[in-house]
């Protein structure tokens, strides 16, 4: 009986994901999908007006970027690009702000090329979930898919 109240606990976490919290993931999900589909205003549709990102490549160099920026270049590439959570990411919330955190992994037309840390900072506005700036990790070793 306590393992299978236990066991209930453990999937509480689950079952007790908040509306917020699944309108937060599905905001960085239409980012993700705008970079599969190639679709920039698919991308920024789901970010503020002055949205940026912010990330360390591998080498050791910082970067920032304003995000109309980033997904025209992107789009632009014409390569089919794919970038997702390997786990479960974390999710907290406090009134209008939001932040994603979790372990990523990006292939170029297929190819693994790095993997990292992805950290989406969000804000609540009159039309929903936006996202407001993106931090990102770039790493190429020590990734599960290069392995």
């Amino acid at each position: 009986m306590r393992f299978l109240i236990a066991c209930l606990l453990a999937l509480c976490p689950l079952a007790a994901q908040t509306s917020d919290e699944k309108d937060v993931l599905a905001t960085v999900e239409k980012v993700f999908v705008g970079m599969r589909t190639n679709d920039s205003a698919g991308i920024l549709a789901a970010m503020t007006a002055d949205a940026r990102l912010f990330g360390v490549r591998a080498n050791g160099d910082a970067y920032a970027i304003p995000a109309e920026q980033w997904a025209t270049r992107l789009v632009g590439m014409k390569s089919k690009f794919e970038e997702h959570f390997t786990g479960q990411p974390k999710v907290a919330i406090h009134g209008a702000i939001a932040n994603v955190w979790g372990d990523y992994e990006f292939l170029r037309d297929g190819k693994f090329t790095h993997c990292g840390v992805d950290s989406f900072n969000l804000v609540k506005v009159t039309a929903g979930w936006k996202v407001a700036a993106i931090f990102d990790t770039e790493e190429t070793t020590g990734c599960p898919a290069a392995k």
